[in-house]
């Protein structure tokens, strides 16, 4: 598969991008392809990576994190960020098992599951969730800033999705197929 626009690496890319894929290299210990699509624009750069940091610095463990990411990325059809995340969450201490189960919006663990549950609601009604949703997450222990991270967790992976699966972003990560056609 090809790009459809150019996977630019730091020395290619807009001036004002560099920093921030040098930034990206030294996470990741290589740029990944998607980081380097969005490189085009300085400002996409800027919100994707700074919503990754943001994020990171929430009260949600990373792995829940990548768990709502398999969720959304399996519901949207999107390759990239399946294999991303499903890598990611392994990274975060998850099995292969509890990744698969969240790519199918499942988890064991009672509060995981409803998190995936309102995560994959938002995604599908897009975003028409209820008081009994909201009071849903709650019960299962989640407090309103945790329900506010949920629901930017599924933004920024909606964000992420789009770009991959509207520019075919090449996966460079272990591929992991997807569960649901979107």
């Amino acid at each position: 598969m090809t790009s459809r626009i150019p996977l630019v690496s730091a020395t290619e890319s807009p001036a004002s991008s560099r920093a921030l894929l040098d930034a990206v290299h030294g996470a990741f210990g290589a740029t990944p392809n998607m980081f380097r699509a969005v490189a085009n624009s300085p400002a996409a750069l800027q919100a994707m990576w700074g919503f990754f940091g943001a994020l990171g610095g929430g009260t949600l463990p990373a792995k829940l994190g990548e768990q709502i990411a398999v969720a959304v990325a399996d519901r949207n059809a999107c390759d990239y960020c399946l294999a991303a995340h499903t890598a990611l969450g392994r990274k975060a201490g998850a099995s292969a098992g509890e990744m698969s189960a969240a790519q199918a919006g499942e988890s064991a663990d009672p509060a995981t599951a409803a998190a995936l549950r309102f995560a994959l609601k938002l995604v599908e009604q897009r975003g028409q969730v209820g008081d009994a949703d909201v009071a849903a997450l709650r019960a299962a222990g989640f407090d309103d800033g945790q329900v506010v991270e949920i629901l930017a967790h599924v933004a920024l992976n909606l964000f992420t999705n789009y770009v991959n699966v509207a520019l075919a972003v090449p996966v460079d990560f272990p591929g992991v197929k997807l569960r649901s056609a979107a």
